[in-house]
């Protein structure tokens, strides 16, 4: 039988992909992953965050939505990488007037 799910063993590094939350370091952004999850008792969908700081070669801005995967411990809290920008976050009007309306 062929298993055309790719298996999470050896050699395989996870991905994620999130939205940049925090890119105000140099080469590092924060990104919030968000999963579903079932309550065990009542059943109810909750949604659950997880913010990873990946090492970030691409540029990401905040708002934008990235692919990160895991990677060899680069610092202290960093053990991820940015491997793509899937989405740019929509630019900002440019005019204060439209800003307040």
């Amino acid at each position: 039988m062929t298993d055309s799910k790719p298996e999470a063993g050896p050699g395989r590094r996870q991905g994620r992909v999130g939205v940049v939350k925090t890119a105000k370091m140099q080469k590092t952004v924060v990104v919030k992953v968000e999963r579903l999850v079932r309550h065990a008792f009542y059943g109810k969908t909750i949604r659950r965050t997880s913010t990873f700081m990946a090492h970030d070669e691409l540029g990401a801005k905040t708002g934008d939505r990235v692919r990160i995967v895991e990677a060899r411990p680069l610092s202290a809290r960093k053990r991820w990488r940015v491997t793509e920008i899937l989405e740019r976050a929509i630019a900002e009007a440019a005019s204060p007037e439209a800003a307040q309306a």
